[in-house]
């Protein structure tokens, strides 16, 4: 599925291709790292802890469905257990980063997640910087509460010191402003449909640009810089996009 199109995204633009080791949370490690494996990109998501991800209760607010198997797909989130183990994220780590130099989004849900990240740290099996993808807003994980976001931070501060590159990403219609918050603390930000598919109240968004020429717009406004593609690759010490398999 991905070949599908990461040529054409390769083709039109330089940005940083990320692949998620997520997939199915009903798959085997093995089959969610097929992908990964093959394409070898400069970046890949990893959760880092297993988790309750709730989304059920968003089909109480859908007043009617366009397809017939999303209300069965959320109400399944109610019995359902994303797995990421200590030997997952190990193996993860070992066979997509040591032997591939593919750096990771180390995607945080809650503040056990830090301390599982700086675990793997200081076992060696993650090299700084590291990036820290702070998530709020899930059912299963921390609140979206600006108190939340202040206490991630303030955790990863007192865990990873200065090693580590922060940003932070908001579910559904927290995602405006707890990453406009978190810009302002002095983080990086993370949009898209994937996290939320508004760009306003009520008013849905068309594309993943859509949400990214807002951000942008705001983080302009408050005289903050955007970092271009290779300045991205030098912040997280990528590899490079020539050094990839696809």
């Amino acid at each position: 599925v991905f070949l599908k199109f990461l040529h054409q995204i390769r083709n039109r633009s330089d940005v940083v291709i990320n692949i998620t080791t997520g997939g199915n949370p009903q798959s085997a490690i093995e089959e969610r790292l097929r992908a990964p494996l093959q394409l070898k990109p400069e970046m890949c998501s990893l959760n880092m802890g297993s988790m309750n991800f709730g989304l059920y209760p968003v089909a109480n607010r859908v007043k009617e469905f366009t397809h017939d198997w999303e209300a069965a797909y959320l109400e399944k989130s109610r019995d359902t257990i994303f797995r990421n183990t200590f030997r997952d994220i190990e193996y993860i780590l070992k066979n997509l980063g040591n032997d591939h130099g593919v750096r990771f989004e180390h995607e945080c849900y809650d503040v056990g997640h830090l301390y599982t990240l700086a675990h793997f740290l200081d076992r060696g099996l993650i090299r700084p910087p590291v990036f820290v993808q702070t998530i709020f807003g899930i059912l299963g994980g921390i609140g979206p509460d600006p108190e939340d976001l202040v206490h991630m931070k303030r955790t990863a501060d007192r865990l990873l010191g200065n090693d580590y590159v922060w940003s932070i990403l908001g579910a559904g219609r927290h995602q405006f402003n707890l990453v406009t918050m978190g810009a302002i603390m002095g983080g990086n930000v993370r949009v898209g449909l994937e996290d939320n598919i508004y760009l306003g109240k009520g008013e849905l968004a068309q594309s993943n640009a859509d949400q990214v020429t807002k951000i942008r717009r705001i983080l302009t406004d408050l005289s903050l810089d955007i970092a271009t593609p290779d300045e991205a690759r030098e912040m997280l010490a990528l590899k490079g996009a020539g050094n990839v398999g696809f």
